[in-house]
């Protein structure tokens, strides 16, 4: 197979350059061999890597949890079971978030129906919910 250039890794992975030199750079993607000019070379399991790292992002984890992932590949005693138990962490992470976008959902939501959408600023009671602890007890109901 012929090396790829980094333009048509990019490409190949639907990456931009920059996220390649990105991803580099943070170890996600190993340095790549370089021609005679100077011109970085990449093998198709360079494509490989990057579309585990965008599907793995895709997914909710973050990049240090992704290189972690990469790297039980290489550990001879890792097992299924260790990547199961990072996307039950994540699974559990992303339910908290969940809770948490909902119940600012709905007190936001109660300070809209406040709101007339008439008048000054001055007298938004949006606002002069944020501004006192009022706003604050909404949030966390």
């Amino acid at each position: 197979m012929k090396p790829l250039s980094i333009g048509q890794l990019a490409k190949a992975a639907g990456v931009s350059v920059e996220t390649v030199r990105f991803y580099e750079r943070k170890g996600l993607l190993p340095k790549p061999r370089r021609s005679a000019s100077g011109y970085r070379q990449y093998s198709e399991e360079s494509v490989r890597r990057l579309r585990f790292v965008q599907r793995a992002k895709d997914v909710g984890f973050t990049l240090g949890e992704i290189g972690e992932l990469l790297a039980l590949r290489t550990e001879p005693n890792a097992s299924c079971a260790d990547v199961r138990a990072r996307a039950a962490t994540k699974i559990a992470l992303i339910d908290e978030k969940l809770t948490a976008l909902s119940r600012m959902k709905r007190a936001l939501g109660q300070l809209a129906e406040r709101c007339t959408g008439e008048g000054p600023v001055s007298g938004c009671p949006i606002l002069d919910a944020l501004e006192t602890d009022e706003g604050k007890h909404d949030a966390n109901s």
